[in-house]
């Protein structure tokens, strides 16, 4: 039920950008600005000690990356809306498990000096600078401002593994894919020779898989993507159902990657009654190639802004 603070953000919300679509299921993540950016909008009242408390779902999260996304975090009396840029939080979501009922608890400290973003289990963050309309307005404008060009399924795998090795994973490309990885399109990574000897009873699952992201030192499978450009979605969701079945943790990621257009496919594969049963449909996200090509854009840029 919309109490007033909510209903006095969606109405600026359409006044700023006009028509937003609900996504899914979710009650609270929207996609804005005719596909630019998606937010996930949170509401909480104020507590003792002037903090607000959240709870952020899994599944929700999982539909944030890659894209162009923020978490709007709401209260009572707030003069400006708080976005957080989902990217900036990302690696720390991933570090961390949700609780039981499946949700990342956070809270919002609001203090004098400085507003401070609270994720359980990983710390606090400063977060003063995320107020107002204009911290979306930027995330919409670099959104509209990329040209995505057509991409290959070699292109996007190279995109992918170049993403996972701009963050620090080891990356795992087949063999048999190696030598066809497009270099024109990013700077050239190492890709690890052959898998931990701690995956040796599910490496013939794993071997064949387009991209996987593995921590470094560790020997944990963080994310794997399959890159479905014809061939049956149904196939990569059976070979992440038996690495999750098999032996994976339970927060490694899972993605099919693939034009838009195969959306409402991997939506009605998904929940089949044997994905369900497996909890892979909590864990797996959708990737169009737009979103593969920004997110690898978007990460060259910051870390150039680094150097």
């Amino acid at each position: 039920m919309p109490n007033e603070t909510k209903k006095y953000f969606f109405k600026k919300l359409s006044e700023r950008y006009g028509t937003f679509r609900k996504l899914g299921t979710s009650l609270s993540l929207f996609d804005i600005g005719e596909g630019a950016a998606r937010i996930y909008i949170r509401y909480s009242k104020i507590h003792p000690r002037n903090r607000t408390f959240y709870g952020l779902r899994k599944e929700d999260i999982l539909q944030l990356e890659g894209r162009a996304a923020a978490i709007c975090f709401l209260w009572d009396g707030q003069e400006n809306p708080l976005f957080v840029r989902y990217s900036d939080y990302e690696d720390v979501f991933h570090s961390v498990l949700p609780a039981t009922d499946g949700q990342y608890k956070v809270q919002v400290f609001l203090q004098d000096e400085a507003a401070e973003l609270y994720i359980a289990n990983a710390g606090r963050f400063n977060v003063e600078g995320c107020f107002g309309w204009q911290r979306l307005d930027s995330l919409i404008d670099q959104s509209k401002l990329l040209e995505i060009p057509d991409l290959t399924h070699t292109q996007v795998q190279t995109l992918l593994g170049s993403i996972g090795a701009i963050k620090g994973y080891g990356i795992w490309i087949p063999r048999n894919d190696r030598l066809k990885l497009d270099w024109h399109i990013t700077t050239q990574f190492e890709y690890d020779a052959s898998l931990p000897h701690e995956f040796n009873e599910i490496e013939n699952l794993l071997s064949e898989i387009d991209v996987i992201w593995i921590e470094k030192g560790a020997a944990k499978l963080r994310a794997l993507f399959e890159v479905e450009h014809s061939t049956p979605i149904y196939s990569a969701l059976l070979r992440f159902n038996d690495v999750r079945l098999v032996g994976s943790e339970t927060n490694t990621r899972y993605s099919v990657v693939s034009n838009d257009e195969r959306r409402g496919l991997f939506i009605r594969q998904l929940n089949r009654p044997t994905f369900k049963t497996s909890s892979l449909s909590d864990n797996c996200a959708f990737l169009k190639y737009s979103d593969v090509y920004a997110w690898h854009k978007q990460l060259i840029g910051e870390n150039k802004n680094k150097s």
